[in-house]
């Protein structure tokens, strides 16, 4: 397995709902671990790279309506 982490910064204050929610659309899609909100803003995910990619992840999060953009580790 080829495992890689990203890290998406939302601009929005979320409550716990709508991170449940994030957190749960990841992880149907194919290849993502492990997502999770670790600090307000930012949400890391460990996710199989031969599987998915950061784009399709970070895609996922804008199609919600939020503004967000990568990290770097």
């Amino acid at each position: 397995m080829n495992g890689s982490d990203i890290m998406i910064h939302l601009q929005e204050n979320l409550d716990t709902d709508h991170k449940n929610m994030i957190e749960t659309q990841m992880r149907e899609i194919e290849g993502v671990i492990a997502p999770r909100f670790n600090k307000e803003h930012l949400l890391l995910i460990y996710y199989n790279s031969a599987k998915t990619d950061s784009s399709v992840l970070l895609n996922r999060v804008k199609s919600n309506g939020y503004h967000a953009q990568l990290v770097g580790l």
